[in-house]
């Protein structure tokens, strides 16, 4: 029986600001004519109300989760994949989410990385609290 080569997966959960640029040099390589990269950035606003911060929180085993979506994606799409999400306090601007992807052609490219931040968003417990302008707050995606 023939062994399936490992995923090239880079999945970390992290309280520092990311390194876009070192996310990005994971997965790109000569071969790749297509770089996506999509960053989730803190608003100001959500559902109406103004948002003055954030806090995220995340299940001790997070990065294990945002490994094996980053894992099963590789192996979907036959591409390299890299994520990486910040917990702690955060404000207006700060990036949150870092998630990338190299492919040949910018379609594959586009379609891997949308699907990687779908699944991330969707099975990694990661939550987050907004401070909403007027000192009250609220929990996100528990």
């Amino acid at each position: 029986m023939r062994r399936m080569p490992e995923p090239h997966v880079h999945a970390v959960v992290t309280t520092e600001p990311i390194d876009r640029a070192a996310v990005e040099a994971f997965v790109l390589r000569r071969r790749d004519g297509a770089l996506v990269t999509f960053e989730g950035v803190i608003r100001d606003h959500d559902h109406g109300e103004a948002v003055t911060a954030l806090d995220y929180s995340a299940h001790p085993d997070a990065e294990r989760f945002l490994r094996e979506t980053c894992e099963e994606v590789a192996r979907e799409t036959g591409l390299a994949v890299a994520a990486a999400h910040r917990v702690g306090e955060l404000g207006i601007g700060d990036v949150a989410l870092v998630a990338s992807v190299a492919a040949p052609h910018r379609a594959e490219a586009f379609a891997a990385c949308a699907l990687l931040v779908d699944r991330i968003k969707e099975r990694t417990p990661i939550w987050k609290r907004q401070h909403l302008d007027g000192g009250t707050t609220e929990w996100v995606n528990l």
